[in-house]
């Protein structure tokens, strides 16, 4: 903008004059429509300047220009106004303001002033929402406020009161109002405030809800208490909104028919058992949280004999041992004493006088090296806090020689397989000193003469006569004498007549001859090496194996298979125990049968090297074996049913003499593979589960002690093909009596032959041609399908397989189905069913009575000839597509 400049034409200016200078400038305003408002503007000068407005470049009129202006300058060069004009369309007030001061000697320019209208709209950018939380939550309300000038500033109102920010759970910051660990009392109507000069804003109110999460008021506690007792357990709860309640037992069901929930939430359980033992949960929930509360339950049972002592005799200088297996909750404290004696024998003290007594932690008293004044009474007592009991037995120790042997039993029965109705004799040939007394079992309960059919011959031959099915069963023939006991199992099976029988031949000569007396060679601490010869009439077969049987006193009263399926005349029996004496003999086999036992072999003890028993600490073995750190590597599948685990020691230690492989399907026993060498660090572990994951894990061990075990790795064995059909397979017709549909129903293959896990089955059903075959699939999960549509007249084989992720595997027995071709009416079928059902018809009496013979044979030409014409059409329909 260009400013002229004016001078008083004609006269020159006075000394005292000087140009205008403008000393208070006019200042940005913001100012609500329809106020009042001041732009200020003061100058100085002589003569005094004269003043004027300019709105963005434009002269400002005022009311000098118009009266009826609503501006107005005032006398010291301010411009007002009355009110401030503004519209939507026109907005003649609002913009950039300058004042202008001259005089003669020319003039003064202000600064910029802008002078803006407050707004500030109705409608919020973003109103708050109603907001849930749990008490102890944060909750968080947002809000955009109006479009404003100036921006309007953001405050809350709750239930129409000004929220302070003073409190330390609130702040408001950017519109939003927050609250930490909200509590109850902060439930309400909330209300963002947006503010500025124009005025304020209410926005539409929100609703905070503060739940509460479910509280404990009185919660179950431990409880113990007798058996056959009522126990509660209570559960009083509080929430908003209310909580359910329900219970749970930890590793168990709530024991069936004898509990109850009341309506208070208490558990109750009446008559309760040692099996209802356990944690007992209470579980309370509502929509914002979830929380439990448990108490334990202890029932107290009085002791019980499991396993009561009986009366024995033995021979002086043998190993006795009573059993007194307790049960009881608390476990019972189980202690002997003689009778007459006042000292007390307990599980795990120091051995009595010169050691030969001992009770082992399940209650076994043991006596070493029987006395004769050892005999007498011996009584178990066990307490404990729910009562005692006692029982007693008879100790009568004979004066003998303490070489004799248990009984041997020369030939024991055989498997057999019989006829119903035939007669079995099942051998039991015993020999010992003193001789034995035998006696059988079957499936595991003694055979007593009350049925006349069974008999004991007088060389201990089982005879059983007119046998039945019940007769099927597990044989046991039981040789006993003061020396001990040995036992011989055979199984019979008896099948109805018809059916194949199996027979063991009866002649003698046929079984291998007993072999000659074993040697002993070579001993160490825990084997020994046999060597002996086959008899020289070893029977019309060669020998095809043989058999080796040790006894031991210290290792029980019976003689124990320690080897079988040896092949040569030479063999090295392992797992013996040290410093023990053993006696061995052999049987040879053939596919005859086992020959007599050989003679026995002299008595031989074992080695005994052990440190333990060379004076060495015993803590210190088990410091140094608990320091070993054995690292089990990942694991190597080498068949679907082997595994090969290999191992490293971070610490070695001299106190190891092997590792015990022990390795188990997961929540199943452990099955344990020793390695009896420090130096191995790898095993093979065979037998395994075709489809089956395996926890293993290593444990070193020396002597009775055993050191820490490895990390449990696992490994799956891969899946195969099921080695056996789908079981109980059957098909039969659904629907009506002309339906064409079939149901088949099958059960799964035996476990130990599904090999992994069933996904599907396969259904054949197979016609007399393949444009008859129908097949079928259906999941793991299913047993049992319906296949529809099958053609009357044609003879269908159904088969069943099930399949793993390796395939299918073997495919069930075929059944046979045929679906007639006649209902009510007769239709297209074979010449055989024709005939039926005419002949049928014609064995009405009120038929042979009016029809003869030569009726009867055109009658049958006719119906093959309606049959050949029939079959003629229906063959050309398959070609022609009719």
């Amino acid at each position: 903008m260009v400013w002229l400049l004016f001078s008083v034409s004609g006269s020159r200016p006075r000394l005292e004059d000087f140009p205008p200078r403008i000393v208070e400038h006019p200042s940005d305003h913001i100012v609500s429509k329809g106020e009042p408002a001041t732009l200020n503007c003061k100058a100085e000068g002589r003569p005094t300047p004269i003043i004027e407005w300019y709105k963005d470049g434009e002269r400002v009129e005022t009311d000098k220009d118009d009266p009826r202006s609503h501006r107005m300058l005032l006398p010291s060069g301010s411009l007002f106004f009355l009110r401030i004009v503004h519209g939507r369309r026109s907005k003649p007030d609002e913009g950039i303001y300058i004042c202008v001061a001259r005089n003669y000697l020319g003039e003064s320019v202000s600064r910029n002033a802008s002078l803006e209208v407050a707004i500030l709209r109705d409608d919020f950018r973003q109103a708050p929402s109603d907001v849930v939380v749990a008490a102890g939550e944060p909750a968080v309300m947002e809000c955009i406020p109006p479009r404003g000038h100036p921006e309007p500033t953001i405050s809350w109102k709750k239930e129409n009161v000004r929220i302070s920010d003073k409190d330390e759970r609130i702040t408001i910051r950017g519109g939003k109002l927050m609250i930490s660990n909200t509590r109850k009392m902060d439930a309400g109507m909330y209300v963002c405030v947006a503010t500025n000069m124009v005025g304020e804003r209410d926005s539409e109110p929100a609703q905070l809800v503060v739940f509460e999460r479910p509280t404990f008021v009185r919660r179950p506690i431990n409880q113990v208490v007798l058996a056959d007792d009522v126990v509660d357990f209570q559960c009083e709860v509080q929430g908003d909104p209310m909580p359910t309640a329900r219970w749970r037992k930890e590793e168990g069901e709530l024991p069936r028919g004898r509990y109850e929930i009341r309506s208070d939430n208490t558990l109750r359980i009446s008559r309760v058992t040692a099996e209802d033992e356990g944690t007992y949960t209470c579980i309370t929930e509502n929509s914002v949280g979830k929380s439990e509360a448990s108490g334990s339950l202890s029932v107290h049972v009085p002791p019980q004999l499991v396993t009561r002592p009986r009366d024995q005799i033995v021979v002086q200088g043998r190993t006795v041992t009573f059993q007194c297996e307790t049960k009881g909750n608390p476990p019972p404290a189980v202690f002997w004493q003689k009778e007459g004696s006042q000292i007390l024998l307990f599980p795990s003290q120091p051995p009595q006088t010169i050691g030969r007594f001992s009770v082992s932690p399940s209650g076994e008293l043991t006596i070493i090296d029987v006395q004769m004044g050892d005999s007498g009474y011996y009584m178990c007592q066990a307490i404990s806090v729910a009562g005692s009991i006692l029982a007693k037995a008879l100790l009568e120790v004979e004066d003998a020689t303490s070489d004799r042997v248990p009984p041997i039993i020369r030939r024991g029965p055989s498997n057999q397989t019989l006829a119903v109705d035939s007669v079995v004799q099942m051998q039991c040939h015993v020999t010992g000193n003193p001789l034995p007394s035998t006696h059988w079992l079957k499936d595991g309960q003694r055979l007593v003469g009350s049925d006349p059919r069974i008999s004991i011959l007088d060389n201990g031959t089982l005879q059983i006569t007119h046998l039945q099915g019940t007769d099927s069963g597990v044989y046991v023939c039981v040789a006993t004498s003061s020396t001990g006991e040995t036992t011989w199992s055979g199984y019979l099976e008896v099948q109805e007549k018809g059916s194949l029988v199996h027979m063991h031949p009866a002649e003698p000569n046929l079984v291998p001859g007993p072999p000659s007396k074993p040697l002993v060679t070579d001993v160490s601490k825990n084997s020994v090496t046999l060597t002996w010869q086959p008899h020289p009439q070893s029977g019309n077969t060669q020998v095809s194996s043989y058999i080796i049987e040790a006894f031991s006193q210290s290792a029980g009263s019976t003689w124990q298979t320690v080897a079988d399926n040896v092949k040569m005349e030479k063999h090295t029996v392992i797992g013996l125990n040290p410093n023990t004496v053993y006696l061995f003999i052999i049987r040879a086999l053939n596919s005859y049968g086992l020959s007599y036992p050989s003679p026995i072999s002299e008595p031989v003890r074992t080695q005994d090297v052990s440190p333990t028993r060379q004076g060495v600490d015993h803590r210190q073995v088990q410091r140094e074996l608990g320091e070993v750190v054995v690292q089990l590597q990942k694991p190597i599948i080498l068949t679907s049913s082997t595994a090969q685990v290999t191992w490293t020691v971070d610490r070695q230690a001299q106190f190891i003499q092997g590792y015990r492989v022990m390795y188990r399907p997961k929540s199943s026993v452990w099955v344990v593979q020793d390695v009896k060498s420090p130096t191995e660090r790898n095993a093979i572990l065979v037998d395994l589960k075709r489809g089956t994951e395996y926890e293993i894990k290593i444990r070193p061990y020396f002597d009775e002690f055993q050191g820490m075990d490895s990390d449990i790795l696992l490994v799956r064995t891969p899946e195969e093909v099921p080695s056996a059909p789908p079981q109980s397979v059957a098909v039969v017709t659904v629907g009506t009596s002309n339906s064409t549909n079939i149901s088949i129903t099958w059960e799964p293959p035996p476990v130990e032959h599904q090999n992994g896990l069933i996904q599907e089955y396969r259904i054949w059903c197979l016609g007399n041609e393949s444009r008859y075959h129908i097949n079928r699939t259906v999941d793991g999960t299913v047993h049992s399908t319906v296949i529809r549509g099958l053609v009357p007249g044609i003879l269908y084989r159904v088969e069943v397989a099930a399949a793993t992720s390796a395939g299918f595997g073997v495919k069930s027995q075929p059944i046979t189905i045929q679906i007639s071709k006649y209902s009510s009416s007769i239709n297209t079928g074979d010449s055989v069913s024709l005939t039926e059902q005419i002949t049928d018809v014609v064995k009405q009496p009120a038929f042979i009575a009016g029809i003869g013979g030569a009726c009867w044979v055109i009658l049958m030409c006719f119906s093959v000839w309606i049959y050949c014409r029939r079959k003629k059409r229906k063959e050309l329909s398959h070609y022609t597509g009719e």
